[in-house]
């Protein structure tokens, strides 16, 4: 099934590159939380419909309520998807990046196995990478104290 995932989302990634968007542009917006290399290996493509691999092999590991959940963004390896109606929203660009610096870190197979054994075991709204994620673009709104995001991950994951 993993095997199946990434062919996808390579093909996914591959079939959007033309509209990608640099993250550079946030450089100073997420001065201190992303550094400008990190930004500029990271992009964002603006949608109509959130892209998801909906096949029977996910819905049968229990992934059906995932797969059918309205959602404004997804990421898949450096390359976050977002709605039209978002696309100004820099909480949601934070949010997006912190699940790019997780899927640098751990790879894609390992995010893969990972994001899908906490939704399986513990839920959406309550898997580790995601819990992360939400309290670091809450730490971002709130104008907490400057954290590198990434290597932040990289020492605690």
């Amino acid at each position: 099934m993993f095997n199946k995932i990434e062919n996808w989302i390579e093909l996914t990634n591959n079939e959007f590159s033309s509209k990608r968007i640099s993250c550079a542009q946030f450089e100073s917006d997420f001065s201190g939380f992303y550094s400008s290399s990190f930004l500029s290996q990271s992009y964002y493509v603006v949608v109509d419909s959130i892209p998801k691999p909906d096949f029977p092999e996910l819905r049968q590991a229990g992934l059906g309520g995932f797969l059918d959940m309205e959602i404004q963004g997804i990421t898949y390896n450096n390359t976050y998807y977002i709605l039209p109606e978002v696309a100004q929203n820099l909480r949601l660009h934070f949010h997006e990046l912190v699940h790019v610096a997780q899927w640098n870190h751990l790879g894609i197979r390992g995010f893969l196995q990972r994001y899908i054994s906490e939704v399986q075991s513990v839920g959406y709204d309550n898997a580790p990478l995601e819990r992360v994620a939400y309290a670091f673009d809450e730490h971002f709104v709130k104008g907490g104290q400057k954290i590198d995001v990434p290597s932040y991950l990289e020492n605690k994951m």
